[in-house]
């Protein structure tokens, strides 16, 4: 009590101070306590909110996985769980679906939301694989645009290999060779696409 009451000379006379103290600071302690609760009640709360978010977002995502023409799982998880990683692996999914059907501009749609992804994996992998569907119909500038990014991280070699084969369908040699040499120098040895670069140069020379 030290801190609130000052060295009495009477055990009477400190509790009169203690009592005044209370009477005048009585209403901040009640609220202060109220406070320090329904700060643990709402973060609780919160955290079963999340949870349950991130549970619905799961089923819905299931429900796209075992069914990718179930359009209304799809369109759940774009409308309310958009900021879940649930629905950003849906829109994967979704282009991948629409590629194996051959509706190439509908799987570029899927994946251009995507492209500015918080997450720089959703970001390269969307990237890439818009650069390959543009390969695949012949849009080499379409290709080349989607793979421009600020920071190619970990995934460069992947981007250089990617755009030796752009450069490659092309017709431009050089820029070919030099973006797969690129590549060769940031992929793992032990990578199965480094023999398949290797491939490609040696066809090249």
């Amino acid at each position: 009590m030290k801190n609130f009451i000052e060295v009495a000379k009477t055990e009477e006379e400190q509790v009169e101070q203690i009592k005044k103290w209370l009477k005048d600071n009585g209403m901040q302690i009640v609220v202060g306590i109220a406070l320090g609760f329904a700060a643990i009640w709402g973060w609780g709360y919160y955290q079963d909110y999340q949870q349950e978010q991130s549970a619905q977002a799961r089923t819905y995502y299931l429900s796209v996985a075992s069914n990718p023409d179930n359009f209304a799982a799809y369109e759940e998880l774009q409308s309310n769980y958009s900021g879940t990683d649930y629905a950003e692996q849906a829109s994967l999914m979704m282009a991948k679906h629409s590629v194996d059907k051959q509706e190439h501009q509908k799987a570029l749609e899927y994946l251009s939301p995507l492209l500015n992804s918080e997450s720089t994996y959703i970001e390269h992998i969307s990237r890439l694989r818009s650069a390959a569907i543009y390969l695949h119909m012949n849009n080499h500038e379409g290709a080349i645009s989607a793979l421009e990014t600020k920071d190619e991280g970990s995934f460069e070699g992947l981007y250089s290999s990617t755009r030796g084969d752009i450069y490659l369908n092309n017709g431009d040699i050089d820029l070919a060779k030099e973006s797969y040499q690129n590549a060769l120098s940031k992929i793992s040895s032990g990578s199965d696409l480094v023999n398949l670069i290797k491939v490609k140069l040696s066809d090249l020379n």
